[in-house]
């Protein structure tokens, strides 16, 4: 069942809700949250698609936030609001309401999405496209508990992803994050199947997909190893390598679709690794609402401290440095040649230069 609605206010929206609920047979309103998805046109088929799709398994009131460019300044003049309420087999298993802003609206759409979210129910804000800078701060990103966000589908991935850690807020995630759930599960699994220490890792994949980056800034600040970026024609992720004690373990999928685990004196198996559509990552979202701390120190441990630097921590080259006025004790040596120290005075002398690596 579908409803337009021209020129209108929230409290007109409101009413086709409850009237099409009455219509359809179902007065009672089962849903569990508000998703509100901020968009453009271009994007919004796409999005509500997704989100219909997921609302199988989280039955929700989905608010799609589109908002109008204006290209004459009598056109900017004119505020208006038109909506479009989808109840029953149009709108999945929830409510739909699709809202296009014109004029000065615009720039106050919190205004008119606070009075169609669902009484004590959580919210969820998601930006396919064009997220802002700081989703805690955005008037629409305040209403919610979790702020959905896609680096991928930005201009500059890889700076946004550092512009996401300056500013980030407990509560907000990221899609390219939830790509790599499969991989970071496989990974700690094999991990748990070996006893071994872990010296360096290797991720590869395609340029400019930050997935690539925040798998490996996870397993540097989780392994506490140099890990090295590759790249690689992708599809996305196409391979990580962790160089353990007990020899390699290797996770290869160069198709996108089906993996290789390969470890160390054992068997190769084949292991089921698709890309995901976007309608599996927004459920895997939508099912934990409270903040990722994972997601958190992943995204902080930075992009500048991957390769050598990842594996050094910043207590360690502290404290080996006082040590360093040890080094005049050289000119001591030509004395001693002769008698049986040398062995002992060499030692020490080797391990200033490994000292000096270390806090490189």
């Amino acid at each position: 069942m579908k409803t337009d609605l021209t020129d209108t206010t929230s409290s007109k929206i409101n009413k086709a809700l409850v009237l099409g609920r009455r219509a359809i047979g179902t007065p009672a309103v089962g849903m569990v949250l508000t998703l509100v998805i901020v968009t453009d046109e271009e994007n919004a088929y796409d999005a509500l698609k997704a989100a219909n799709e997921a609302s199988r398994e989280h039955p929700s009131r989905t608010l799609v936030v589109i908002k109008r460019v204006s290209r004459s300044p009598r056109d900017r003049a004119n505020t208006r609001l038109d909506a479009e309420v989808r109840l029953g087999a149009d709108a999945g298993s929830g409510e739909t309401v699709v809202l296009r802003l014109y004029g000065e609206v615009v720039d106050h759409a919190q205004s008119v999405v606070l009075p169609l979210l669902l009484p004590d129910a959580p919210v969820v804000v998601w930006w396919p496209v064009n997220a802002p800078t700081d989703p805690a701060n955005d008037p629409l990103g305040a209403l919610a508990q979790r702020r959905v966000t896609d680096t991928y589908a930005a201009e500059q991935p890889i700076q946004e992803l550092t512009a996401r850690a300056d500013t980030y807020t407990p509560g907000d995630t990221d899609l390219s994050w939830t790509r790599i759930t499969p991989w970071r599960s496989m990974l700690a699994a094999a991990l748990d199947q070996v006893h071994c220490e872990v010296t360096s890792a290797d991720v590869e994949g395609e340029e400019f997909n930050p997935s690539v980056e925040l798998l490996a800034m996870w397993l540097a600040e989780r392994l506490k190893v140099p890990v090295r970026r590759s790249t690689s024609a992708g599809p996305g992720l196409t391979s990580v390598r962790l160089e353990t004690s007990a020899g390699p373990i290797v996770l290869d999928r160069p198709d996108g679709s089906l993996a290789t685990l390969s470890i160390e004196g054992q068997p190769d198996r084949a292991v089921a690794l698709k890309r995901r559509e976007t309608a599996e990552l927004i459920a895997e979202e939508l099912r934990r609402l409270d903040p990722d701390d994972t997601y958190a120190a992943s995204l902080k441990f930075g992009l500048e401290r991957l390769d050598d630097e990842a594996g050094v921590t910043a207590p360690a080259p502290e404290e080996p440095a006082a040590e360093a006025p040890a080094e005049p004790e050289e000119p001591a040596e030509p004395e001693s040649a002769g008698s049986g120290a040398e062995p002992a005075k060499k030692a020490p002398a080797k391990k200033a230069p490994a000292k000096k690596a270390a806090a490189k």
